[in-house]
């Protein structure tokens, strides 16, 4: 008989944040329903260094850990979490996440009061309890200009963040959005069924998007429910190689607007991302000749040509 919860966790060299997260984890499933939900939880990883993989088996005896031998990206690795899941719903999990109080039990009981929400994401806060932006409208050209980009901070007042960001509408709203951040998603396995597996074109960054908007061209809803609360560290794992992390996070989006808008609005949205890196680097360059702050300069660079030299390709 399936599980009610599959949580499903991809790591990579974040030893200590997996394990705070995979306590948080298990103490949430515990205190669902008083123990009403089965679960399983799967973490796939990615290749670590840091011994990441012998701490599951050691502190961990009831997690399923799948161990590859390279760095499959995280995209790969869900699907790898999912295909061998068996819950009614997949919750997909960042090993730099905390896990609060009866978080699944409020995302488990809202997907079963209500059988059209095909996904549901909580709310996500910084460690100091700030509030995290994690949900979104979907992304148009204007958008993809300037969010992310170098030009963001002189929009930052602007109707075009305002709606990508959905900040015309309350943090404590229980609300239908167009998609929310990956960090944590609970999928219907039915959805996942209709929709298909995530696309593993998208290495990482932009695969929850594209899933979410498949599932919305399929009539499935997509909720954002306050409610249920998850501390997310950010980006503690792709920080680990900056430069790669531009380059994917850049790429995704211009994969993005390649697979569902046509490649014409691909194309001018990756000729506008190199430019604007190129002309970082100048900068930066401009700066170091300068002598101004050399190591920083000499950085910056370093991962601004990175991307030019990549053709986002």
């Amino acid at each position: 008989m399936a599980r009610d919860l599959s949580i499903v966790i991809v790591s990579w060299n974040v030893k200590d944040l997996l394990r705070v997260c995979l306590q948080s984890a298990l103490r949430a499933t515990e205190l669902s329903g008083g123990g009403a939900i089965t679960y399983e939880v799967i973490v796939i990883d990615n290749a670590s260094a840091d011994g990441s993989v012998d701490m599951i088996r050691q502190d961990f005896p009831s997690v399923r850990v799948m161990a590859n031998d390279e760095n499959v990206g995280f995209t790969r690795g869900n699907n790898q979490g999912i295909v061998a899941s068996d819950g009614r719903y997949i919750l997909l999990l960042n090993p730099d996440t905390e896990v609060l109080g009866t978080a699944f039990d409020e995302m488990v009981g809202y997907m079963e009061r209500y059988p059209e929400v095909g996904a549901v994401g909580p709310t996500l806060l910084y460690a100091d309890g700030g509030m995290q932006s994690s949900r979104r409208r979907f992304p148009n050209l204007r958008t993809a200009f300037v969010e992310s980009t170098f030009v963001q901070p002189w929009f930052t007042d602007s109707d075009i963040l305002k709606r990508y960001y959905v900040l015309d509408r309350g943090d404590d709203e229980m609300q239908e959005v167009d998609w929310v951040v990956g960090a944590c998603l609970m999928m219907r396995r039915d959805a996942v069924e209709d929709v298909g597996l995530l696309d593993e074109r998208f290495f990482m960054y932009s695969e929850e998007l594209d899933w979410c908007y498949r599932a919305k061209q399929k009539g499935w809803k997509i909720v954002y429910l306050p409610t249920a609360k998850v501390v997310h560290h950010e980006g503690r794992s792709s920080e680990q190689v900056l430069p790669v992390r531009h380059v994917h996070f850049q790429r995704s989006k211009v994969q993005f607007f390649e697979k569902h808008h046509g490649r014409l609005q691909g194309e001018v949205l990756r000729t506008y991302l190199l430019a604007g890196y190129l002309w970082q680097t100048l900068v930066e360059a401009f700066k170091w000749l300068m002598g101004h702050k050399r190591p920083l300069r000499r950085e910056r660079v370093a991962t601004y040509w990175r991307v030019v030299s990549s053709g986002l390709r």
